[in-house]
């Protein structure tokens, strides 16, 4: 079965709605016929009840009018309930890919192209107003000028001229404000994140008193991008305005052009009036268009950066189901670089790596700084791809596994640890709706924050993360996080720093929680700085500028290798008179680390 089937989603939720789009068209088609009835209705009154003066006529035109009008009313309504629903349809089908590509396109390398999320509202905003219906409309103004035609070829000629000029007016407006809109929509994603990123740093810039600076700097920015939006508006403006006028000159026009050919006894009094109405209505929905013109720039840009995003992501590839795992790690000449930039040479961060743990294994990864331990633990869960070899869990890669398998049978705690805007409980369950409230509380008792919760005011419920959330320390928040990532057991289960922010009993619960994982057959990684880190494992790799230097037991490679420089002790190591360093725990330390 193919791992990747080359599709767009985007365009794929289009062609759903084709049928939905379909029938807005006839239903537009109907819409437009029936505004004829006016000018048929004022032309029949003019002509034949006011010259026979029947009573009973005028009664029987006016009953097929209301009729009519009925129908267009109808007809009206379901054009725009229609629209309404392909957008809420197309919204529904492409959220929560939207939301899911969108969060997996901030891993690295990274991208600078607009939140999909926003495009997505903007085009459901647009497909649900007034300026689609009068998109719709345009393809039947023929349908008008037809029966201007009709009355009078030199009438048609008249709104046909004039719906050129217009529709030449349309088209400068556009290709006018293109660039403007472009680069404003640049700027506005700019001063967003700039904007958003200023917040998050709001500790920082408060202690540094950076808000004057900052705040000029924004202001620039803002300025800028107002000068952008403006000199967008500029031409659309000016076209929208000249459009209007024009369109009440012409109708003017008509109505005088119709005057002489009344005299010259060519049309009856009647046609002018419908001349004058249907002239308006030709040249309505061009007249609308361009008075939108900035909303249908925005939906087309919105439509294009849709498209072009989906296209790189591709669809969801279709996988096979395998069974659930058994925690048996395969890693294959592993390889990973830094991303490209320009012609700069790319890094090897990690370069050749190659082991294999079987369920029930404990590995310690130890190293100086940037030696690319936490690479490898991204890595090893999937949230980074490597860029030669692979990873495999019970014989297949991480990307031949279902997400839905793979996010029960890896866990992931991460050096810094971000808490969703949620209750601790929702955080701990991964916002898995089937996880029970006895799995969030075996978690938590896993991980030793069981009672730590429960000391809180609002206990599992407590809100956490975003602005208005409990405030917690960074060992309250680790430990929460170690919770939500030994959620199910899982077989396999990655820890980076994992005792970073802990103290003693802390340590004591990451001890104990690793132990009971191993003990239950889950293969535990732990990248450590601290040898406490390692205690509970029984396998060390030694890593050295992104190469595995030495990967064996424990005790083989604590009783040769000086380990000491590779992890960070609690505080400065003094060294002896003869120059020999002392254990860097005492003899009574747990787990006989004590002796690296």
């Amino acid at each position: 079965m193919a791992d990747h089937v080359l599709s767009n989603t985007y365009l794929d939720a289009l062609k759903d709605q084709r049928t939905g789009f379909a029938m807005v068209f006839i239903l537009s088609g109907l819409v437009n016929v029936l505004m004829l009835t006016g000018s048929v209705y004022m032309l029949q009154v003019y002509d034949r009840v006011l010259s026979s003066g029947s009573m009973v006529t005028l009664a029987g035109l006016f009953t097929i009018v209301v009729i009519l009008y009925l129908f267009l009313g109808l007809f009206d309504f379901l054009r725009q309930r229609l629209l309404s629903r392909i957008a809420i349809r197309l919204d529904v089908a492409l959220g929560k890919p939207s939301y899911k590509s969108w969060v997996q396109s901030g891993l690295p390398p990274q991208s600078a192209s607009p939140e999909p999320l926003r495009q997505l509202s903007m085009l459901r905003q647009f497909l649900s107003g007034p300026t689609a219906v009068s998109l719709f409309d345009l393809p039947f103004v023929p349908i008008f000028l037809a029966a201007l035609f009709l009355v009078h070829p030199w009438l048609g000629m008249m709104v046909l001229a004039g719906a050129c000029v217009a529709g030449i007016a349309a088209i400068l407006g556009r290709v006018l404000t293109r660039k403007w809109q472009e680069q404003a929509a640049i700027q506005n994603n700019t001063l967003q994140e700039f904007s958003r990123h200023s917040r998050q740093s709001a500790e920082v810039l408060t202690a540094m008193h950076m808000h004057d600076n900052l705040g000029n700097h924004w202001k620039t920015m803002h300025e800028t991008r107002l000068a952008l939006h403006q000199n967008a508006s500029n031409p659309s403006e000016v076209i929208s305005a000249f459009s209007k006028t024009f369109r009440l000159l012409l109708q003017s026009a008509i109505l005088s052009v119709g005057a002489v050919l009344v005299m010259q006894n060519q049309i009856s009094a009647g046609m002018i009036i419908a001349s004058s109405v249907l002239s308006s209505r030709a040249l309505a929905p061009i007249d609308q268009v361009i008075g939108q013109w900035r909303a249908i720039g925005t939906a087309v840009a919105a439509n294009r950066i849709l498209r072009d995003f989906f296209a790189q992501i591709g669809a969801d590839p279709q996988l096979v189901e395998f069974p659930e795992p058994t925690g048996r790690i395969a890693v294959k000449s592993l390889s990973k670089f830094s991303p490209q930039r320009g012609t700069q040479m790319r890094k090897a961060l990690l370069q050749s790596i190659s082991f294999d743990l079987a369920p029930g294994d404990g590995l310690g990864v130890i190293g100086k700084s940037a030696a690319g331990k936490s690479m490898l633990a991204r890595v090893l869960v999937g949230a980074w791809q490597p860029d030669q070899g692979e990873v495999q869990l019970d014989g297949a890669s991480l990307t031949k596994w279902q997400d839905g398998i793979l996010g029960r049978a890896i866990g992931y705690l991460p050096q810094r640890i971000d808490l969703l805007p949620g209750s601790i409980s929702q955080n701990i369950a991964r916002f898995d709706p089937a996880a029970s409230d006895a799995d969030v509380i075996a978690a938590a008792q896993l991980a030793g924050v069981h009672d730590l919760i429960n000391a809180l005011p609002d206990g599992y419920a407590s809100q956490v993360g975003g602005a208005s959330g409990t405030p917690l320390s960074g060992g309250q928040v680790q430990r929460i996080g170690l919770a939500r990532a030994v959620l199910f057991c899982p077989k396999l289960l990655v820890l980076d720093e994992p005792n970073a922010h802990l103290d003693g009993d802390g340590d004591d619960a990451l001890d104990a929680a690793i132990m009971k994982l191993r003990t239950a057959g889950s293969t535990v990684i732990v990248m450590a700085h601290r040898p406490s880190a390692i205690s509970a494992m029984n396998k060390i790799m030694i890593l050295e500028n992104g190469r595995m230097v030495r990967f064996d037991t424990k005790e083989a490679v604590l009783g040769g290798a000086n380990v000491a420089p590779m992890v960070r002790t609690t505080g400065p190591t003094p060294i002896k008179p003869n120059g020999a360093r002392p254990p860097l725990h005492p003899p009574h330390a747990r787990g006989g680390v004590g002796t690296l």
